[in-house]
C-alpha cells in the first residue's frame, strides 16, 4: 500500500493544510500591517487611501489568481498520474501567460490608475494619496503575478511548505521595508507601496531558487515545444477561462463593497475596511484547507482512486466547519480588541458596533463555498464554479441596490453575506454528483 494510503485522513489533510494556513494567514496580516501603518501616519484618510488603492490591486490580483488555481488543479492531476513532463509543462505555460499579462498591465499603469481614481467616488483629500499609492505599487505586478503561477504549481505538486516559507519571507520583508520607507524615510503612503514592491521581487527570487533546488532534476527533459503543444494549450485555456470568469465576478463583488462603502463617508469606509480585515482573516484560514482540497482531489483524480477522494472530501468538510465555529467564537469574544490593534479611533470603533453582527455571521455562511471551491478546482469542474458564482452575483446586485437606499450600510453587508451563502448552496448538488463517472470526464 502506498504511503499516502497509510496516513490517517486527518494527518494527510493537516500535512497540506497547516502550511497553507500559515501561508494564507500572512496575506491578511500583511494587509492589516499596511492598514496599521497607514492609521498611524495619516489616520482615517490614509486608511481610506490604502483601502481604495488596495481595491484596484485586489481587482487585478484576484482576477489573475486563475493562474494559481488553474495551475494547481491540472498539476495535481498530472502529479497523480506520475506525468512529470506535463507537470513541468504546466508551469511553463502558466509563467508565459502570467508574464504576458503582467507586462501588459505595467504598460497601462497610468491610464488604469487615472480611471480607477475617477471611477471610485472618494473625497478630494484622499485622491492624491490614492494616486501615489497606485503608481508606485504597479511596479510589483510582474513579480506578484509570476508568483501566482509558481505557488499554484507547488500546491499541485503536493508541496505546501515551499509557499509557506516564501509567504513568511515576503511578509517580513514587506513589513520591514514598509516601515522603513513610510516612517524612517518619511515617504508616507508611497513608502507603504514601495515596501510591497521590494517584498514581491525578493519573494519571486526565493520562489525560483526553491524551484531550482527541489525540482530541477525532474525538469531536465522538458522542452518549450512540448510545453506549447496545441492540444495541451487548449485544455489549459479551457480550464483557466472558466476560472477567470468566476474570479472576475467575485472580484467585482468585493470591489462594489468598497466603492459603495466610500459613498457613506470616510468613517463608514474606514469601519468597513477594518471589519473586512476580520472576514479576510477567516477566508484565508479556510482557504488553507481549500488548497489542501485542491491538491488531494486533483491527485486522487489523477490516480483514479475515487474511494480515497470521497473519503477525504467528507473529512475536509468537517475541518471547514470546525474552523468556522472557531472564528465565530473568537469574533464574539474579542472583535473589539482586535480592531483596536489597527485603529485606536473611538469614532470608528463605535461605528463598528453597529455592523459587527454581519462579520460574526459570515464564517457560518462561508465555510461551505470555500471548501467546495477547492474540491471543484482540483477536479477542474470549472464550469460549475463559474455558473454558481454568476447566479449568486445577480442576487447580490438586486439586494444591494434595492436595500441600500432603505437600510444604508447594512445593505452592503447583507448583500455580501447573501452572495457568499448562495454560492455554497448552489455547489451542494454538484458536490454530491461528483461520481466516478464524472471524474473520468472531469473537464467537461
Amino acid at each position: 500500500m502506498e504511503k499516502s494510503a497509510q496516513l490517517n485522513k486527518n494527518q494527510l489533510i493537516l500535512n497540506l493544510a497547516i502550511p497553507n494556513i500559515i501561508s494564507n494567514i500572512t496575506i491578511p496580516l500583511l494587509g492589516m500591517a499596511d492598514v496599521a501603518i497607514a492609521g498611524h501616519i495619516g489616520g482615517d484618510s490614509a486608511i481610506g487611501a490604502i483601502s481604495i488603492g488596495s481595491t484596484l490591486f485586489n481587482f487585478i490580483y484576484w482576477n489573475c489568481a486563475f493562474l494559481r488555481m488553474g495551475c494547481s488543479g491540472l498539476t495535481a492531476q498530472a502529479y497523480g498520474a506520475n506525468d512529470w513532463k506535463e507537470c513541468t509543462n504546466l508551469l511553463i505555460r502558466s509563467l508565459i501567460l502570467s508574464l504576458t499579462i503582467a507586462i501588459t498591465l505595467l504598460l497601462l499603469k497610468n491610464p488604469i490608475s487615472h480611471f480607477a481614481i475617477d471611477y471610485i467616488e472618494c473625497s478630494e483629500s484622499i485622491r492624491p494619496l490614492v494616486k501615489d499609492y497606485l503608481l508606485t505599487r504597479f511596479w510589483a505586478i510582474p513579480a506578484s503575478i509570476s508568483i501566482f503561477s509558481i505557488h499554484g504549481w507547488f500546491i499541485g505538486m503536493q508541496d505546501s511548505r515551499s509557499p509557506m516559507w516564501i509567504a513568511i519571507f515576503s511578509n517580513i520583508v514587506n513589513i520591514i521595508f514598509s516601515i522603513y520607507f513610510a516612517i524612517h524615510l518619511e515617504l508616507g503612503i508611497k513608502g507603504v507601496a514601495w515596501g510591497t514592491v521590494t517584498a514581491q521581487y525578493a519573494s519571486l527570487a526565493l520562489s525560483l531558487l526553491i524551484f531550482y533546488a527541489k525540482y530541477r532534476k525532474k525538469c531536465e527533459h522538458t522542452t518549450l515545444k512540448e510545453s506549447l503543444s496545441k492540444s495541451k494549450i487548449l485544455r489549459f485555456f479551457d480550464v483557466n477561462i472558466d476560472i477567470f470568469i468566476r474570479t472576475l465576478i467575485i472580484t467585482i463583488a468585493y470591489t462594489l463593497f468598497t466603492i459603495n462603502s466610500s459613498k457613506f463617508g470616510e468613517t463608514i469606509l474606514a469601519t468597513n475596511t477594518l471589519l473586512m480585515q476580520l472576514y479576510t482573516l477567516f477566508s484565508y484560514m479556510s482557504d488553507g484547507f481549500a488548497f489542501a482540497a485542491e491538491s488531494l482531489s486533483g491527485r486522487y483524480i489523477g490516480e483514479k482512486r475515487y474511494d480515497y477522494l470521497q473519503s477525504i472530501i467528507k473529512q475536509l468538510l468537517v475541518w471547514a466547519g470546525g474552523v468556522a465555529t472557531l472564528f465565530i467564537l473568537c469574533y464574539i469574544i474579542s472583535w473589539e480588541p482586535i480592531l483596536r490593534l489597527f485603529n485606536p479611533s473611538i469614532k470608528v470603533l463605535e461605528c463598528a458596533h453597529q455592523y459587527i453582527f454581519w462579520v460574526i455571521s459570515i464564517p457560518l455562511a462561508g465555510f461551505l463555498p470555500f471548501m467546495i471551491d477547492g474540491i471543484m478546482l482540483g477536479a477542474t469542474k470549472t464550469k460549475v464554479l463559474r455558473n454558481s458564482v454568476a447566479i449568486s452575483f445577480i442576487v447580490y446586485l438586486i439586494l444591494l441596490y434595492t436595500l441600500m437606499p432603505i437600510i444604508g450600510n447594512n445593505a452592503i453587508w447583507a448583500g455580501f453575506l447573501t452572495f457568499i451563502l448562495l454560492r455554497g448552496i448552489l455547489l451542494i448538488k454538484p458536490l454530491i454528483k461528483l461520481t466516478k463517472a464524472d471524474i473520468n470526464n472531469c473537464n467537461t
